[in-house]
């Protein structure tokens, strides 16, 4: 057994197992211990993973943490809580900068994860727009409504003046449903029509509208409903 082994709980240390394996073979606690470092007195930093993971019950929820949730949990200070504030933000960069610079539409998959990122634990629904140029590339993105746990409202001349603002040839919509269910409601698809047509009138395109739960995503273009 190595010094690195012995210095850690289990089989084989978790920077021994990525440079092994590769990163996708580790476990959430064990790619957050590696970030971490070091644990605190009495503590292995696994054993702090842990628990930070039990708490929020997510890596994603941690990752969204306030300082104030984290305050109470031995091991953890402004130093490590600024860790995980940098590379949630990091990123998110990374996804939002990808879109910056690809036609969204052709990389689906980014797309889904960074909205996933951004709106999946949401405790209230939250209808959020991008804005594209005529080759599709995000502009920007927008939270422009927010509602109750099952609603939001959503105006459509808003968001046309939204685009208007930026000079936007095309949009993509996206909500989270925070009842973890993706499927629309005959109420998303209603707004959806109501968005296209206001839209319709400036000649901007409404290329997709992605319903957000817990795992999954349901995009409205995919079901042949834009």
């Amino acid at each position: 057994m190595t010094k690195a082994q012995e210095s850690w709980p289990g089989e084989l240390p978790p920077r021994e197992k990525l440079l092994q394996q590769g990163a996708k073979g580790l476990t959430d606690q064990e790619l957050l211990a590696i970030y971490l470092r070091t644990g605190c007195q009495g503590m292995h930093v696994m054993e702090l993973a842990k628990n930070l993971l039990e708490k929020f019950g997510s890596l994603h929820q941690l990752l969204m943490a306030d300082f104030d949730s984290m305050a109470g949990i031995k091991g953890m200070g402004v130093a490590k809580f600024a860790q995980l504030v940098a590379v949630s933000e990091l990123s998110r960069r990374s996804y939002l900068r990808h879109l910056n610079a690809e036609n969204a539409m052709l990389s689906p998959e980014v797309m889904r994860e960074y909205l996933q990122n951004l709106l999946v634990f949401r405790e209230r629904e939250v209808f959020l727009v991008l804005f594209l140029d005529n080759q599709h590339r995000v502009i920007r993105h927008e939270e422009m409504f927010a509602g109750t746990i099952g609603h939001v409202e959503v105006y459509p001349r808003e968001i046309v003046r939204g685009a208007m603002k930026v000079n936007a040839a095309a949009l993509i919509l996206a909500h989270n449903h925070p009842s973890g269910r993706a499927e629309p409601s005959l109420m998303d698809r209603k707004v959806t029509e109501q968005i296209i047509r206001a839209c319709q009138l400036l000649e901007i395109r409404v290329l997709d509208h992605l319903v957000v739960g817990h795992g999954e995503t349901v995009s409205f273009a995919e079901r042949g409903w834009i």
